[in-house]
């Protein structure tokens, strides 16, 4: 279980400076823009391995806190869909999902979170998933304070694209990458 921690400390906290040190962030960004998108890239990636790496072992080990509800897998399904479709709509031009979510990036991977938190009872997942959530709703709350600027709502095609390509990459990641990355095959 340490691993999944310390992997989740490495890859939020990386993902967390802009909360707790935006000012120091943006300095470091202005004076060394190369140097801190290479770090900050390298300790993103080795903490999504580790989680990855910690998750699997964790699992074997883990104690189950609760009985997920029954319609908690279906849920999951259609939560962790939305979530990436939220998350692809960060990536491209505004349309009327990224206006409309504001931080669709943050919203993606809380709907994620809600939607593993459903489907999955046992101290690992709570571990994984609560963290990127309660980050998620952090990161939510300090951009607010932030006050960044809204995405102002584009045109529809943007959207269509959005819903298209999020559907399509959750497809694929759960019928053929989760079972062999994660371990756990959600459609079996």
């Amino acid at each position: 279980m340490w691993l999944l921690i310390v992997g989740l400390v490495l890859f939020l906290g990386a993902h967390s400076v802009r909360i707790v040190a935006p000012q120091w962030r943006d300095a470091q960004v202005a004076e060394h823009p190369g140097a801190f998108k290479g770090v900050y890239a390298l300790v993103s990636l080795a903490g999504l391995v580790i989680i990855i790496w910690g998750f699997s072992l964790a699992r074997l080990e883990t104690t189950f806190l609760f009985t997920p509800p029954s319609w908690g897998v279906h849920a999951a399904s259609l939560l962790v869909i939305l979530g990436f479709i939220g998350i692809t709509a960060a990536y491209l031009p505004a349309g009327r999902i990224k206006a409309w979510l504001k931080h669709p990036m943050v919203v993606g991977v809380a709907l994620w979170a809600v939607g593993h938190l459903l489907a999955n009872g046992d101290l690992a997942s709570l571990l994984l998933f609560g963290a990127f959530l309660i980050w998620a709703i952090v990161d939510r709350i300090a951009a607010g304070r932030r006050r960044e600027p809204v995405p102002e709502a584009g045109p529809i095609t943007n959207d269509i694209l959005a819903i298209a390509i999020g559907t399509a990459v959750g497809l694929v990641f759960a019928l053929w990458l989760h079972a062999p990355l994660i371990g756990v095959a959600p459609f079996a």
